[in-house]
């Protein structure tokens, strides 16, 4: 995984180059998507209202502090994974929804998309299907 957002580049290069100061988020939530949400984040996000009303983005430290719900980055590579499972509810919707792509942001609900990338394969979650990350399931690279 790992196209950065627009919204993170612009964030990085301000932090890097410029005055202002990138502040990290405190929480990374990881979210699903129907379509390729893209740099802009202009992709269609599970909508809780729609066809799946539990969804919601999931923490990927559970509660814990970040820290624990990512690897520690390698010294030479720049990645990390996901170092819990990251369960989202089943789907109680009216309907299948089929995932194609996923997210990692920096709120539960609205907030700026800051990594996106397709799955392997497309998920369709029929109705009381739960869909799963195993850990080191998501992999971020930033090369």
């Amino acid at each position: 995984m790992s196209k950065f957002s627009d919204y993170l580049e612009v964030q990085l290069v301000n932090h890097i180059f410029r005055t202002p100061a990138y502040s990290a988020p405190s929480t990374i939530y990881v979210g699903l998507f129907t379509s390729d949400p893209t740099d802009a984040g202009s992709g269609t996000e599970v909508n809780p209202a729609g066809t799946w009303t539990d969804y919601a983005r999931q923490d990927a430290a559970d509660g814990a502090s970040k820290e624990t719900g990512w690897d520690a980055p390698g010294a030479t590579d720049g990645t990390t994974q996901n170092a819990k499972v990251i369960t989202f509810p089943a789907n109680n919707g009216a309907s299948s929804v089929t995932v194609t792509h996923i997210g990692v942001f920096d709120a539960a609900t609205s907030g700026n998309l800051l990594f996106h990338a397709p799955l392997a394969s497309s998920k369709t979650l029929l109705q009381g299907d739960v869909l799963s990350f195993g850990i080191g399931a998501i992999t971020v690279t930033l090369d």
